[in-house]
């Protein structure tokens, strides 16, 4: 019968006393406690208006004004930034909630400021009225448990009330002091239920907050794009152009009667360029990496940062990219901005890709074009099936999982401001790029 009994009081009393309602329990304390100097100050100022001699003066009408008076005050104190992450940080420990219900970071906005004060100003008023009745209702609990054992306290010597001294009375004191216990149990696992329930109204996210979050998310993706977009460049061009070379002089080299030797060496070369130009380019990449994880590190600034090639490095990427090319050049390229310069040379770069991947080692036709206001660049390469048959023959190389630079392509000129153009162009496969030179993004 006990065991049966302790089984079916466990789930009454869990909500009053179980593990999560004696942190919030805590948690009220910890409000009472802040809401201490609050209160002196409020003695101070109440005190002359009641005409009392004393701040600590025993009068509950005194007592209660002063509590009143340190609400206001609290409220004011905690408009400052900086209160809300405090009380975020004691909410999340002892309410119970979870991560995403409660904003990070100090209240910027005037709305968070204004929903952090309210939160503070219930926090401490109820941390009071509990901590009040934690510190008076457990010694009383006690003087009535131990009542009907006590003639000092039956004979009102402790302040007792007269009414103790009954037998009745007597008697049903021990229940009474349970019940105090159970009552002040029972306010402070409401009161703590409702700051709960009301945490993530007044310390969740603004919508302000969920606009700088947003836009904090957006910068983390740009740079990711980014840094995806040069890797899948630099080495994805970097093992095309290597694959096809490899392949290539591996054939001359296993045929009966290899008769191009000039070739193999020109191909040997090709490969030790182009994998020493990208190991640098990966390394730039990899400090651009470095950079965007360093604490403190500006966001927009990490994605406009200058790194890798531009197009005065051209040339050398020309002559070892695997394909013969007819390049084309009007204009001087030192007039084109910086920015408009690295994707412009990466945007040739993937266009090459794309030639060696689906074309093999068919003759690329490059053009590029400045003028006052754009930068062109033009790209035909064969078909497949179109391209002449002069040369060594060599595969073209498909990569699993590719398909990406096209996409990549496009990114590049539309964060520019301009648009980019691929598909079929008579018997050819032409891409056409057009970067405007007084961008946003190109006067950086």
């Amino acid at each position: 019968m006990t065991a049966r009994l302790r089984r079916s009081a466990v789930p009454l009393l869990r909500p009053l006393v179980g593990g999560g309602a004696r942190l919030r329990w805590t948690h009220l304390i910890l409000g009472g406690a802040l809401l201490m100097p609050y209160w002196l100050l409020g003695t101070v100022i109440v005190g002359p208006l009641a005409g009392s001699d004393t701040v600590f003066s025993g009068s509950l009408a005194l007592q209660f004004g002063a509590f009143a008076a340190a609400l206001p005050i609290a409220a004011a104190s905690a408009l400052f930034p900086l209160a809300r992450p405090l009380s975020v940080a004691a909410a999340r420990a002892m309410c119970g909630l979870p991560e995403g219900w409660l904003a990070d970071g100090p209240a910027r906005s005037r709305a968070a400021r204004v929903r952090t004060a309210g939160w503070f100003t219930l926090h401490v008023g109820l941390g009071g009225i509990i901590s009040g009745m934690s510190l008076a209702l457990p010694p009383f609990a006690v003087a009535l448990l131990v009542l009907p054992l006590s003639p000092a306290l039956r004979e009102n010597r402790l302040g007792m009330p007269r009414v103790f001294r009954h037998d009745l009375a007597l008697t049903l004191a021990p229940l009474g002091g349970i019940l105090s216990l159970v009552a002040l149990a029972a306010c402070a696992a409401v009161a703590g239920a409702l700051l709960a329930r009301l945490a993530p109204v007044l310390l969740g996210p603004t919508p302000s907050d969920r606009l700088a979050a947003a836009e904090r998310r957006a910068a983390d993706l740009a740079v990711r794009n980014r840094l995806a977009r040069e890797l899948h460049d630099s080495v994805g061009h970097a093992l095309s152009a290597v694959t096809l070379q490899a392949g290539a002089a591996r054939r001359i080299l296993d045929s009966d009667d290899p008769g191009d030797m000039e070739f193999v060496r020109e191909a040997l070369t090709a490969i030790e360029e182009t994998t020493r130009r990208t190991v640098g380019e990966l390394d730039s990449v990899l400090g651009l990496l470095r950079r965007d994880d360093e604490p403190g590190t500006d966001e927009e600034a990490a994605v406009g940062a200058p790194s890798g090639p531009t197009l005065d490095a051209l040339e050398g990427l020309l002559a070892h990219c695997g394909v013969r090319v007819a390049p084309t050049v009007d204009g001087g390229m030192t007039a084109v901005p910086e920015r408009v310069s690295r994707e412009a040379y990466r945007i040739v770069q993937e266009g090459l890709s794309n030639a060696l991947r689906h074309g093999g080692a068919s003759p690329v036709t490059l053009r590029i074009a400045l003028s006052e206001e754009m930068l062109e660049i033009t790209m035909d390469n064969p078909l497949p099936g179109t391209r002449p048959a002069a040369g060594p023959v060599v595969p073209s190389v498909v990569r699993p999982g590719g398909g990406r630079g096209l996409r990549g392509v496009t990114e590049r000129a539309t964060l520019l401001g301009g648009h980019a153009e691929a598909g079929r162009h008579g018997q050819s496969w032409r891409l056409a790029v057009t970067l405007p030179l007084a961008s946003e993004g190109g006067a950086r």
